[in-house]
């Protein structure tokens, strides 16, 4: 046989075990109030009164800045979640425990809302081209440009 434990006896045995904690101080006059709101929080909990968790995403995960000032700079993205700038938001998301859709989507941002910075997204772009990513293997294709500077007939001749 299971006994069925209460709310006013579990909110009473959290009470007792937050009090004993030497950390947290408090006056008699606090015990009352604390053991109060600790009630609620277990008789709505228990209740089922948090259930749903799509109402209250976005007063759960309240942005720490706007999403326009998160993109206000090209030389970094401001967190969402902690309101620091990044280049990259990859490793910071990832040590949330988050990917980028879920963060997207947690804070109601666009599909092509940026992972990474613009200034660092050219500097990445720049260094991909200088060493031949994305480059077919094979013959290098030359411009019209280049053609017209290696033609003879394009070079100055000498009076002589």
């Amino acid at each position: 046989m299971t006994t069925k434990t209460t709310a006013v006896e579990l909110a009473a045995e959290m009470t007792i075990a937050w009090l004993s904690n030497p950390n947290n101080r408090a006056t008699v006059t606090d015990v009352p109030v604390i053991l109060t709101s600790i009630y609620d929080a277990v008789a709505r909990l228990s209740s089922g009164g948090l259930e749903g968790g799509s109402k209250s995403d976005m007063s759960e995960y309240p942005p720490a800045v706007s999403v326009r000032k998160s993109l206000a700079s090209k030389d970094h993205i401001i967190s969402m979640i902690d309101g620091k700038p990044y280049k990259a938001l990859r490793r910071h998301l990832t040590a949330a425990g988050l990917t980028a859709d879920q963060y997207r989507e947690r804070y109601n941002l666009k599909a092509d809302y940026p992972m990474v910075s613009q200034s660092y997204s050219e500097v990445r772009s720049a260094m991909a081209k200088k060493i031949g990513l994305g480059r077919k293997p094979g013959p290098r294709l030359t411009t019209a440009a280049e053609k017209v500077t290696k033609s003879p007939s394009a070079s100055p001749r000498r009076k002589g």
